[in-house]
């Protein structure tokens, strides 16, 4: 089997063999925008097979494996979001890693990024622990939640703009059920930057007309409702980010303690 099939034991599977699976974009629209809570969307995401690329993708990833992890059994299905449900602040990020979250089944564990990110989101009082390692190693996000804009593992880290466009009702959704909590939100670089303002737009925030330009430390004010709600950009946690020094911890650590003290 190259994937975990659904209500077989994983840790954390929110989905159950009865989950029902979207088969292409259509389904996903339907399916998204009739998942009342965070609990049935979660589910819905994680057996999502739209887009025929990614799933052979990231199912051929999961049958492989990297020599590393050779006797691990794979996730190999879409990764859902995850952290706190009634988030204060969301962090949102591009994808998947192959053989990060499409391994260990959440989002940011088990690669590099994640090692960086939740080194940080612990010092800032915002992770239970330093290390994200596996789905149930113990780790808890408070008052936060991350999600991607697109839920699988993409070759070369680069999914198709009607990828992008199939998976945009998943982001759009658990966008719009954590809105009345939220007060920061967080893109974790530029691809992120773009992909949460449609989102964002669809679940009612009220918005600038021009977008501003990414950059690290970049903050634009918004609103929900009549509750002020503060945009960040930050550089990714990648590893070309970090062995070039393009990003350092101290850059992570005073973008989320800046977060965390906007959010209280």
């Amino acid at each position: 089997m190259s994937f975990v099939p659904p209500g077989t034991g994983w840790p954390g599977d929110p989905a159950t063999p009865d989950t029902p699976v979207a088969l292409d974009p259509a389904d996903v629209r339907r399916l998204a925008a009739a998942s009342s809570t965070l609990a049935e969307l979660t589910a819905r995401q994680s057996v999502c097979r739209a887009c025929p690329r990614l799933v052979e993708w990231r199912e051929d990833v999961a049958e492989v494996r990297r020599r590393a992890f050779a006797d691990e059994t794979y996730w190999g299905r879409p990764v859902p979001g995850w952290g706190a449900e009634r988030p204060r602040i969301l962090l949102v990020g591009l994808a998947p890693a192959a053989h990060g979250g499409n391994r260990t089944g959440r989002i940011f564990t088990g690669d590099r990024s994640g090692d960086w990110l939740f080194a940080s989101l612990y010092r800032c009082g915002l992770a239970a622990k330093e290390t994200s390692t596996y789905a149930d190693d113990g780790q808890e996000l408070r008052h936060t939640r991350v999600l991607a804009s697109v839920r699988c593992a993409p070759p070369a880290n680069k999914p198709l703009p009607e990828e992008k466009a199939a998976c945009f009702p998943w982001m759009a959704r658990e966008v719009a059920l954590v809105a009345p909590y939220v007060r920061v939100v967080v893109a974790l670089g530029g691809f992120a930057w773009q992909a949460m303002w449609p989102a964002l737009k669809d679940a009612g925030y009220a918005l600038p007309r021009s977008r501003p330009p990414f950059g690290h430390g970049v903050e634009v004010e918004v609103s929900y409702g009549e509750a002020p709600v503060t945009l960040i950009g930050c550089y990714h946690p990648s590893q070309q980010n970090t062995f070039t020094g393009r990003v350092t911890a101290q850059m992570l650590d005073d973008i989320f303690t800046r977060a965390r003290s906007l959010a209280v």
